[in-house]
């Protein structure tokens, strides 16, 4: 536990510590110094894709392509609900929460600032992973992610070793997260349903692991099910939130005032608190569009789709979807409750008491069901990214595979009924070292991403 504890301040706590203006200091943590610098890298050298392409994202995700040509793979629109799945969850609801209780109303520009540099990132890693996909002889269709172009980088074709050392590392690093957020989620989900409907934990973690036991042990179940439940879900959530602006209609010019006040006010200088606000806007934003940790590019190799570059630009507008669309739900929903109301609290108890301003008794209901629609999914979507890492560490062994799906379960009914820090420590340790060994291989490999670009760019040029 010391050095989970150890790592976990290693990679997530305040490594440089800058003055700034009013005796205040930005604290930066490892992840942020490298995951900021990579989004502003990565957006130069595809000459702005966030702004340039996103009439292209939504034209990609439109078209017909939800079977691919031979049948084999799952389709790339398919892939981006399955990463959006994972992306959804307690960060879009308490971590939303929790940005702007320490941040302020500021905090959710940074954390729109960073999706935008970080849709840059995941179109990198996404385009890799479709460039270096295999066959998958377990599930059919295909598979890939960080661990299999890791071992392209640092592993000749000529060599005869079926492993490489970072590239194991990654893909280890990535399960044991995935266990711990199996363990969060359980807990976040029997927790909503306890305060919403009064029902012991106990039962609903029976309920909840019968139901995903059923559903992660059959072959292709996961698929189809995150195929109806996130676009419903999403919906759902952004047509409450709509809902709630409209009634509020009239405060929406001051919450927008409110947001860009303190992202930038001298009132935050002056007092100490700009340093706040951009760090929890940037850390939260971070940790919620995923971009940069290798597990969207787990679901991005499974697609079967007519260019790398497509799947690319499907994962890049996935992090405009979990932040600028449904973390700014969040936002909105709490920046609209007045501040009476929302002083002192945090967490669930601040979303559920804005939820109740809102729509009475009907909106706790409703928090808790889309906590658990949310939390759900992202179970499910971890264990459809934990195949190819379970396939290159262990080989195509159904053993392995059911053995990681049980271990996993087991967890899920942990958390829920209980609440362990360590495990959750685990979780981040694990992501953190996710992104740390995925960024080894972004920076060298991002010119063929780039190459990519270009080519499917040329061949849009061609089509005019």
């Amino acid at each position: 536990m010391s050095i989970i504890t150890w790592i976990y301040q290693l990679l997530w706590g305040d490594l440089i510590s800058l003055p700034l203006p009013g005796g205040n200091t930005l604290n930066l943590s490892i992840l942020v110094l490298i995951l900021l610098p990579a989004g502003i890298y990565f957006t130069l050298r595809t000459r702005f894709l966030p702004f340039r392409m996103f009439p292209e994202m939504i034209k990609v995700t439109l078209e017909n392509n939800r079977k691919g040509k031979s049948g084999e793979g799952i389709s790339g629109v398919q892939a981006l609900i399955v990463s959006t799945a994972c992306r959804v969850g307690m960060g879009n609801l308490v971590g939303v929460v929790a940005a702007i209780s320490a941040g302020g109303a500021g905090a959710l520009f940074w954390m729109w600032l960073i999706a935008l540099l970080g849709s840059s990132t995941a179109f990198i890693e996404a385009t890799l992973a479709q460039l270096y996909k295999e066959k998958d002889p377990l599930y059919g269709g295909y598979r890939g992610g960080p661990a299999y172009y890791l071992h392209h980088l640092f592993i000749k074709k000529t060599s005869k070793r079926k492993h490489s050392l970072i590239a194991c590392l990654f893909a280890l690093s990535g399960l044991i997260c995935w266990c711990g957020i199996s363990q969060v989620t359980g807990n976040s989900i029997s927790s909503a349903v306890k305060n919403a409907f009064g029902i012991p934990p106990l039962y609903s973690t029976i309920v909840l692991v019968l139901l995903a036991t059923i559903i992660v042990l059959r072959k292709h179940a996961t698929v189809r099910v995150l195929d109806v439940l996130v676009p419903v879900m999403a919906a759902l959530y952004f047509f409450i939130t709509i809902c709630i602006i409209l009634a509020n209609i009239t405060l929406l010019p001051s919450v927008f005032s409110k947001i860009f006040a303190e992202a930038f006010g001298f009132r935050q200088v002056v007092s100490g608190g700009i340093g706040a606000v951009i760090m929890n806007g940037a850390k939260r934003g971070l940790f919620s569009n995923e971009a940069g940790s290798g597990s969207a590019p787990c679901a991005a190799a499974a697609a079967e789709i007519s260019h790398p570059a497509k799947e690319g630009l499907l994962q890049a507008l996935g992090v405009f979807i979990d932040t600028l669309l449904l973390c700014s739900c969040t936002a909105m929903i709490m920046l609209l409750t007045p501040e009476g109301l929302r002083s002192g609290l945090e967490g669930m108890d601040l979303l559920q008491v804005s939820m109740q301003y809102h729509l009475g008794s009907f909106g706790v209901i409703f928090i808790a069901v889309i906590m658990w629609l949310f939390s759900f999914s992202t179970f499910l979507g971890i264990l459809f990214y934990a195949r190819s890492n379970v396939s290159y560490l262990f080989g195509d062994h159904w053993f392995a595979q059911t053995l990681y799906k049980i271990i996993a379960l087991i967890m899920l009914f942990i958390g829920g009924m209980a609440a362990y820090q360590f495990v959750w420590d685990l979780g981040d340790v694990g992501v953190g070292l996710m992104t740390i060994f995925n960024m080894i291989a972004l920076f060298p490999l991002a010119p063929k991403a780039l190459a990519s670009l270009r080519d499917y760019e040329q061949l849009i040029r061609s089509k005019k």
